[in-house]
C-alpha cells in the first residue's frame, strides 16, 4: 500500500454521533482512500467514541488515540494526533464538520503548488457559531454534502462566517491586515514539516479557544503564506454551543498569546475577546479594519515626536519616581531616565521602538497600550502622548482604562 499523502486529524470529545457524520463524509472522498489517512484524537471521551471510530477501520486508514480526560486539552489532542500521522500534509478537521467530496484533494492540490510554505484555510459552509443556518442540521442529516451545498447555493446564511473578510481582499487571505486570525482549525491544513518547525500547538493552552490562532501567528511569523482553499470545502453541522460560558477561557488564552508575543496585534486580539465584542459581532471584520487603521496611522506619525510632551508631563517628578509612556515615539527627553527609578516606554511603531531602545535599552516595548504586562498601580505616572491622537476614537477608551489600571496618576495629553 502506498504512503498516504494527507493525514486528516480530528480532535473530539463525547461527540460520537457528530464524529460518525464526519468519518462518513471522508469515506465519500473522490480521492482514493489509500492516498490519505485519518487520525481520531480523543480528548477523554466517556461515550461510544472509541467503538464508533474503530468501526470505520475497514473503510478508512484510521488510527485512534485516547488521552485521559483532564479538562479540555484540544492542543495536546491535535499534537498527539499529528505525532501519529505519517503524511507530509496535516489537515485538521473538527468532529461534526462534513467534508466535501474533494476536501482531501483540495488541500493536497494547494500544497502541491510552488512558492513559500502555506497554511490552507478550507472554506467552511454553515460555520456560523452565533447565527446558525436555518434547517442546516436537518438537511445535513438527510442529504449528501454536494446536495446540501446545491440546496443553499449562495444563501448568505450558509456562507462561512469569515466570508466578508475573505471578500474584502478578493479572497486573497494573506492580504488581510491580520491573516493569522483566520486560522481556525475547523478546516485547515499545513505541511507537517512546517507545523513541527514552529512547535505545533502550544500544549499549555487549555480550555476553549485561541490555540489555533497562536499556531497561526507563529506560522505567520515564520514566513508561511495563508491561502483560501475553496475546493477544500466542508460544511459544519450546527450543534449546541455556549460561547458566553467559555468567554473566560478564550480571554485567558488570548492573554497567553499576548504574553508570548507582546505587540499591538495581540493586544487587539486580546481586547476583542476580553470586551466580549466577539460575542456581538458576526465576524472579525472590525478587527481587521482597526488594525489597518493603526498601520495607516503608524505611517503618518513617522515624524511625530513626543519628547516635548513627555518633558512637560514628567520632568518635575520627585526623585525616585517611576513613569510609563504610551506613545513614546523615537525621541526622548535628554534627561531620561535621570532621577527616575524606572521607565516603561511603549509605542505602536516598531521603528520608533528601535530608536528609543538605543537610549533606554530594556525599557522600551512594542505596544499600543490597550493591555501591557505592567502590574496594577505599579508606576507613579502614566503619560499618554499625542501620538495616540489618530487612533483614539477606536482605542482611546481601552488605553485610558489600561493607564488607570497601571498608574497611580495619569497625564492624558493625547489630544494635545
Amino acid at each position: 500500500m502506498s504512503e498516504p499523502l494527507v493525514s486528516v486529524v480530528i480532535p473530539t470529545y463525547n461527540r460520537a454521533d457528530e464524529l460518525r457524520e464526519t468519518l462518513t463524509s471522508l469515506t465519500a472522498q473522490r480521492l482514493a482512500a489509500q492516498h490519505f489517512e485519518v487520525v481520531v484524537a480523543d480528548d477523554g471521551s466517556s461515550d461510544s467514541t472509541a467503538e464508533m471510530a474503530r468501526s470505520f477501520e475497514s473503510r478508512l486508514a484510521l488510527r485512534y488515540h485516547y488521552q485521559e480526560d483532564r479538562g479540555a486539552r484540544a492542543a495536546l489532542a491535535r499534537n498527539s494526533g499529528a505525532r501519529l500521522a505519517t503524511a507530509e500534509v496535516l489537515a485538521f478537521l473538527d468532529a461534526g464538520t462534513i467534508a466535501g467530496p474533494d476536501f482531501v484533494q483540495g488541500h493536497l492540490d494547494q500544497h502541491a503548488e510552488g512558492g513559500p510554505p502555506r497554511v490552507v484555510i478550507g472554506y467552511t459552509y454553515g460555520y456560523r457559531p452565533f447565527d446558525p443556518t436555518p434547517g442546516l442540521a436537518q438537511n445535513v442529516a438527510a442529504l449528501s454534502a454536494d446536495e446540501v451545498r446545491a440546496l443553499y447555493g449562495d444563501d448568505p446564511s450558509f456562507q462561512d462566517t469569515r466570508h466578508r473578510q475573505f471578500a474584502m481582499v478578493d479572497f486573497d487571505v494573506h492580504a488581510l491586515p491580520l491573516p493569522w486570525i483566520m486560522s481556525w482549525t475547523v478546516n485547515l491544513s499545513v505541511r507537517a514539516e512546517q507545523f513541527w518547525r514552529v512547535g505545533g500547538f502550544d500544549e499549555d493552552f487549555t480550555g476553549w479557544g485561541a490555540e489555533d490562532l497562536d499556531l497561526g501567528l507563529r506560522l505567520y511569523k515564520a514566513g508561511t503564506r495563508f491561502v483560501l482553499g475553496r475546493a477544500a470545502w466542508a460544511i459544519e453541522s450546527p450543534h449546541e454551543r455556549d460561547p458566553s460560558g467559555k468567554s473566560d477561557q478564550v480571554t485567558r488564552n488570548a492573554m497567553r498569546m499576548l504574553t508570548k508575543f507582546p505587540e499591538p496585534a495581540t493586544e487587539l486580539n486580546w481586547a476583542w475577546f476580553a470586551t466580549g465584542e466577539w460575542l456581538v459581532q458576526q465576524d472579525s471584520l472590525a478587527l481587521h479594519e482597526r488594525y489597518a487603521e493603526l498601520l495607516a496611522w503608524t505611517e503618518q506619525t513617522r515624524d511625530l515626536h513626543a519628547d516635548a510632551t513627555i518633558d512637560k508631563a514628567a520632568r518635575d517628578l520627585p526623585q525616585g519616581s517611576s513613569v510609563a509612556v504610551f506613545g513614546c515615539g523615537a525621541s526622548l527627553p535628554a534627561w531620561m531616565p535621570g532621577a527616575l527609578s524606572r521607565c516603561a516606554l511603549f509605542d505602536f511603531d516598531p521603528a520608533a521602538v528601535a530608536e528609543a531602545e538605543k537610549r533606554l535599552p530594556g525599557q522600551t516595548h512594542h505596544g499600543l497600550g490597550v493591555r501591557t504586562a505592567l502590574p496594577d498601580r505599579s508606576v507613579d505616572l502614566v503619560v499618554l502622548t499625542p501620538r495616540l491622537r489618530g487612533i483614539w476614537r477606536s482605542y482611546g477608551k481601552a488605553i485610558l482604562a489600561e493607564a488607570e489600571r497601571v498608574g497611580r496618576n495619569v497625564s492624558d495629553l493625547s489630544q494635545g
